[in-house]
């Protein structure tokens, strides 16, 4: 790996490095906070998964977590969002798809196959990379996001219960077959096949039997992309009558912004760090 930038942060260290993907074919970038408690002892890893157009900058630098992850003893890593560079497949006049726009999916249609496989990299690839060079404890995992980031984790928890501990989202795209924002990078990545599409939508794993314990949601209604795009109410309906527990909190005035993520992000991390224990 190579070190991009390091600092100290509550007596912990905040760093950005970069590394050669294999799951991806190109030089993906991430953060991660280790806390002081890394000094003598393995701590749990908490992933976070950032929304559209967004890097791993976005929460390192508004999502204010270092203080009550450094008192909890929480490795946070926080991944890009997408495959980057000059030879990387983009839509430049589309912010929903291409670069920033990888949706935590593996791309089985040209031109996004070859490079566009976060599912591996977010579940694989940089997992094992966080064990080898972190005093990471992997067998107590949560993982939590934002948006198309809510619904990486919430989809990844879904198809990996034994991995993750705790889930939790805010604002995520519950329903990424049925919301404006998504269904056309869907039938770009994955084809026009829609029974192809149900592996990455929460809703229809749920449906189609997929489980796991619990989630945790918090919705701003002020939040421009509520009715088209987000649709909490879809995951609330799809866990109904299943061992699902959902706890969805719905707050007035809040809208889609790292304002409305820095102000229950303390919530969050408190949730995921009394599941790991």
């Amino acid at each position: 790996m190579n070190i991009l930038s390091e600092n100290t942060a509550f007596g912990g260290m905040q760093a950005v490095f970069s590394h050669d993907s294999t799951a991806c074919g190109c030089e993906m970038t991430f953060a991660v906070f280790v806390p002081p408690q890394a000094t003598k002892e393995p701590c749990p890893v908490v992933w976070y998964l950032s929304g559209l157009t967004c890097t791993h900058a976005n929460v390192m630098e508004k999502g204010e977590y270092r203080r009550l992850a450094a008192e909890l003893g929480l490795i946070i890593v926080c991944p890009d969002t997408s495959p980057r560079g000059k030879d990387i497949p983009d839509e430049l006049t589309n912010w929903q798809l291409g670069q920033g726009a990888g949706f935590y999916i593996d791309a089985t249609e040209a031109p996004w196959s070859a490079n566009f496989r976060m599912y591996t990299y977010i579940t694989e690839e940089l997992p094992a990379l966080v064990a080898e060079n972190f005093r990471a404890d992997m067998s107590r995992q949560a993982i939590f996001g934002h948006s198309m980031g809510g619904h990486g984790a919430m989809t990844i928890a879904l198809k990996n219960p034994e991995r993750f501990k705790s889930c939790s989202a805010f604002a995520p795209i519950v329903s990424p077959m049925t919301s404006d924002w998504s269904i056309g990078a869907l039938e770009q990545y994955l084809g026009k096949d829609q029974s192809q599409w149900r592996q990455y939508d929460a809703c229809a794993l749920v449906e189609d039997g997929a489980r796991f314990p619990e989630f945790l949601i918090d919705q701003g209604k002020a939040d421009g992309f509520l009715e088209n795009g987000l649709k909490p109410w879809m995951f609330e309906d799809a866990v109904k009558g299943t061992d699902i527990a959902l706890t969805l909190r719905m707050h007035e005035r809040y809208d889609h912004s790292y304002y409305f993520i820095s102000t229950f992000m303390d919530d969050h991390l408190r949730w995921h760090a009394t599941r790991l224990g």
